[in-house]
């Protein structure tokens, strides 16, 4: 560290997801103290908010290195590898037992929502001496405010409470604050939590990504046993060809067929698409939903009981608007990192793996990881994001030669496999061992909806 005065500070980790309690294993590894702050009320909060989602990607790609561990040295017995978890399996049979480990329980508080990350007793102008002050973490914990000091801050807080609006060039759709008691978010459980939101309803999607395709699949299957629902999919693009994917080509097969399953569930009428849409208002009228919707053909008027906007998100910057950052204007992401992941030339298996150098900003001994670290790029694995902290942690560890090592082997795809995923006796799902981890066969059809390690959503085709 650079200065001797807070080596006893612990490094802050923002965020106790995947990605940040994988920091804290790489930190204790290392010898180093951290500090885990959680805006929830437990770990894996956002998580949870998809629980009912499986991942395209087998368990072997969604374990961290550091994590495994620590919790194998207290018995832990991990998931069969070539499984696909839902997002409940992964905190529960990951991020929980994680936690509960003995090197980072008391590390980790919940219920501390970060809204500031500075200087000691400077503020962004002053540079004279900066990278000797503690960074102060100013947090909200129930209502009051909290103080935290720390040598080093890792920002894994995620993106998933800042969602993209519905209107168009980035901006809310006129009536789109007096609308929230009709949103439904980027992952509704129509299948369980949000059933009665959804049955014999009307719901509209809007959105191109992997979550609107889970959410237009859950709803077709809630239509068998509730005729009544009605399905309507709004796409700002010409085409959806994009997210319907490469079907059987595609390298994730589960990827593969969730595009193959949307296909064949509008064809067969069960979601009404409309193509080239902008939403230009929206008026809540008594117990329903007006949208003017704009296409080529004309203005629209849908009336909907629900809006589940998959229209992907940004990251929360305002947090950090007292440090000194280096970002795209564009994506958003560390500078250096932009390049490599721009959605416009990028998807999730061609962008390359990357470390502390990247990562890092004019603010000495900050780094952004994980989602947050792609900014606006949509995809993003969780394969990346724990080579980013294993590189950005031994980094603060003065451990230059493996900060700059990196680790990290995918497949062109991402995670790939030349099987498709076997849905088994106990209902649970795999990819055949003999083909997890190649690339790129042609897959045959189970039911299957799907999640990728990471998250994509709303930029295809849009």
């Amino acid at each position: 560290m650079s200065s001797t005065t807070t080596t006893s500070l612990p490094v802050v980790v923002i965020g106790a997801g995947p990605v940040g309690l994988a920091a804290a294993a790489h930190l204790v590894e290392r010898g180093l103290d951290p500090l885990v702050l959680e805006a929830g009320d437990s770990v894996g909060a956002a998580v949870r908010q998809w629980a009912h989602v499986r991942l395209f990607s087998p368990w072997q790609f969604n374990v961290d290195g550091a994590a495994r561990r620590l919790l194998e040295a207290e018995g832990w017995q991990e998931p069969g590898p070539k499984r696909l978890p839902t997002g409940g399996e992964l905190v529960s049979d990951y991020l929980e037992p994680l936690a509960a480990t003995a090197a980072l329980r008391g590390r980790i508080v919940t219920g501390v929502r970060v809204v500031a990350v500075s200087r000691d007793g400077l503020d962004k102008t002053h540079g004279r001496g900066r990278a000797e002050r503690p960074f102060l973490v100013r947090a909200s914990v129930d209502g009051e405010v909290v103080d935290y000091r720390a040598r080093a801050v890792i920002d894994a807080s995620g993106t998933w409470t800042q969602r993209n609006p519905l209107g168009t060039a980035g901006l809310p759709a006129p009536g789109e604050a007096d609308a929230a008691p009709f949103l439904l978010g980027p992952l509704p459980d129509v299948l369980g939590r949000d059933r009665e939101r959804a049955a014999d309803r009307h719901v509209v999607v809007v959105g191109a990504g992997h979550s609107a395709a889970n959410t237009l699949l859950s709803l077709a299957r809630l239509r068998r046993s509730a005729p009544g629902t009605r399905v309507t999919w709004l796409v700002r693009g010409p085409s959806v060809e994009r997210a319907y994917g490469g079907g059987d080509a595609d390298g994730l097969p589960a990827r593969g067929m969730l595009g193959s399953q949307l296909r064949r569930a509008v064809e067969a009428g069960e979601v009404d698409l409309v193509l080239s849409t902008t939403i230009t208002a929206l008026r809540p009228v008594e117990d329903r939903l007006e949208l003017t919707v704009a296409t080529p053909q004309g203005s629209r008027l849908l009336v909907a009981d629900g809006v589940a906007g998959a229209t992907g998100f940004r990251p929360d910057l305002g947090m950090l608007r007292e440090l000194r950052l280096g970002l795209d204007p564009a994506v958003e992401a560390p500078s250096r990192l932009a390049p490599l992941i721009d959605p416009e030339l990028h998807s999730c298996g061609t962008v390359p793996a990357h470390g502390a150098d990247v990562l890092a900003h004019p603010e000495s001994d900050f780094y952004i990881a994980g989602m947050k670290s792609y900014g606006r790029a949509p995809t993003f694995l969780l394969a990346t994001g724990y080579e980013q902290v294993r590189s950005i942690v031994a980094q603060l560890a003065g451990d230059t030669a493996a900060a700059s090592a990196l680790e990290l082997e995918l497949p062109e795809t991402g995670v790939c496999s030349t099987a498709a995923p076997v849905v088994e006796a106990d209902g649970s799902v795999s990819i055949a061992p003999e083909a997890a981890g190649d690339c790129c066969g042609a897959p045959a059809e189970p039911a299957l909806l799907g999640f990728p390690t990471g998250f994509a959503h709303g930029r295809t085709a849009r």
